[in-house]
């Protein structure tokens, strides 16, 4: 009797097991932030809107386990990603519904703007402190980053007063998403269009970056096209699975990898391009010329390697013509589909 209550239990873990894992994949399937290929399109995309808005949801609703930075910088990621799928959806949605759902999205972002802004400007001094120990050992330097600290601070109990709003939006987003317009079969078109478009305006943004010595909003508002690029390449880069990568797709999972580092490259420009409008502004620093004066120094210095890095990961992202890119990219889908579709076509065969 005993050997038989222990062949059930095992058999009932068993099954638990298997039911958390169907679950997990479930839950894998439904946050994964790309097309699969046993989905259509427009079935794909709500998929994918729906799961970043529900991330954001889980995040801003949490229990306060995770860190207010954390919270903060989870969102704004989702946000981002939501903007970058809009762009995609230009030609199904309409550019006007496109445009306001973008414009509401950056709203929220901006109201979580203070307390990442107050975080990444800590991050920054110190990075820049670390690279120039000497120079910046500093009174001055350091009680710039004592205020910095003292903002943070303020950032994060300021956030708490948001959250109720933001997720108020969020699920209003969210019964939008449910009742958009996205034909099965008709959308595959429009998101290529709409990476053409996000690729034209990046390409636009590294030939203005590259005319002279581009000032910091013109950088800024060139990442921003570069991290479209790369959120559009993960949407469009097909998988069979959530973990697993279709055959022949590698050119937009490389697209997106290459968008990714120029964005991080734009933006440490971008973070130091704000903290020098700080120390500028600093009246306490004014008194101290020294630490003025080296740590403007420093911030140029790392500027300017920073600009000309970006330019040359620019041209091996945007050195192709638009037309010729988007050829590239057509023929690379179309081909993983196909092969998606002949390896499931052969396991459902191999079922009978």
């Amino acid at each position: 009797m005993l050997v038989g209550v222990t062949v059930g239990l095992a058999a009932l873990a068993r099954t638990e097991r298997a039911r958390r894992a169907t679950r997990a994949g479930r839950s894998r399937r439904a946050r994964h932030f790309g097309l699969l290929a046993d989905e259509s399109s427009g079935e794909g995309v709500r998929r994918i809107a729906l799961g970043q808005v529900d991330l954001a949801l889980e995040m801003v609703a949490g229990d306060g386990s995770v860190q207010p930075a954390v919270t903060v910088h989870e969102v704004r990621k989702a946000i981002k990603r939501l903007r970058a799928l809009l762009r995609l959806l230009e030609a199904t949605l309409g550019p006007g519904e496109a445009a306001r759902e973008r414009g509401l999205l950056q709203d929220m972002a901006e109201r979580l703007a203070g307390v990442r802004d107050a975080d990444v400007m800590v991050a920054t001094l110190q990075e820049l402190m670390g690279r120039h120990p000497r120079r910046l050992c500093r009174r001055g330097v350091r009680e710039l980053r004592a205020a910095l600290e003292r903002r943070r601070l303020e950032g994060r109990q300021r956030e708490f007063g948001e959250r109720a709003a933001i997720e108020a939006d969020l699920l209003a987003l969210r019964m939008r998403i449910t009742g958009w317009s996205l034909p099965a079969d008709g959308v595959e078109g429009g998101l290529e269009e709409g990476l053409l478009g996000i690729y034209r305006r990046g390409r636009a943004g590294h030939r203005r970056a590259g005319r002279g010595k581009a000032d910091g909003l013109t950088l800024h508002r060139w990442r921003k096209h570069v991290k479209e690029l790369r959120y559009a390449a993960e949407v469009l880069d097909l998988r069979t699975s959530p973990g697993k990568r279709a055959a022949s797709s590698g050119r937009l999972a490389k697209l997106a990898r290459r968008a990714d580092e120029l964005a991080e490259t734009l933006g440490e420009e971008h973070d130091l391009a704000v903290l020098e409008e700080l120390v500028r502004a600093d009246t306490g620093l004014r008194r101290r010329k020294g630490s003025r004066r080296a740590l403007l120094r420093a911030i140029a210095r790392r500027r300017a390697r920073l600009r000309e890095r970006a330019l040359g990961e620019g041209e091996r992202i945007y050195g192709l013509a638009p037309g010729r890119m988007a050829r590239r990219i057509a023929r690379a889908r179309a081909r993983a589909r196909a092969r998606a579709h002949t390896r499931a076509r052969a396991r459902r065969l191999e079922s009978v």
